[in-house]
């Protein structure tokens, strides 16, 4: 090896190094220049935000009164609502609880199917979480309470100001 080449390659070397922590520093000095960017523009940002973001789907210049029923149809159960009625604003998330006991000295299981009174109003209600959506099979004296939430659409028809939500239980044959 001749020493003019090593020198050389000393140098490449040096000069490499040189690049190497100025292209380390700089991505580092880019790390909260990119945070500024980003809360700034009010994207991919983990501080809270100024203005938290409400829901512009909610009508809040429309009340609609929304009645709540329950029945069992020849079934050992108690079954109400906790709540018989609410004023709610179309657009926007409602949660509400049933109460159900079996009087039964034995386990029963129930279906509950909704009905909507007028009718009509059912196509404008968006049920999100409801113990209609599958078998409940309560223990002999059980109670539970059993939620339901919904959203009432805001193309609700303007004549529509109240409406009954309706749930009847009927046994389910062969599961009690």
């Amino acid at each position: 090896m001749s020493p003019e080449l090593t020198i050389d390659n000393r140098r490449m070397l040096t000069r490499l190094s040189i690049v190497a922590v100025l292209m380390f520093g700089f991505g580092f000095a880019l790390v909260p220049f990119y945070d500024k960017i980003c809360i700034a523009l009010g994207v991919n940002s983990l501080e809270e935000r100024a203005e938290p973001a409400a829901n512009t789907q909610v009508d809040l210049t429309r009340t609609v009164t929304v009645e709540f029923d329950a029945n069992s149809h020849g079934m050992p159960w108690r079954f109400q609502p906790v709540v018989r009625h609410m004023q709610v604003h179309p657009g926007q998330l409602v949660h509400i609880e049933y109460e159900v006991s079996n009087v039964r000295s034995a386990p029963v299981t129930g279906q509950a199917v909704v009905s909507y009174g007028p009718a009509q109003a059912g196509r404008f209600v968006r049920k999100l979480e409801c113990f209609c959506f599958s078998q409940q099979t309560l223990a002999a004296g059980e109670t539970r309470r059993m939620p339901v939430s919904f959203v009432v659409d805001a193309t609700l028809p303007a004549e529509i100001n109240t409406f009954t939500l309706s749930y009847t239980f009927f046994e389910v044959a062969g599961k009690s």
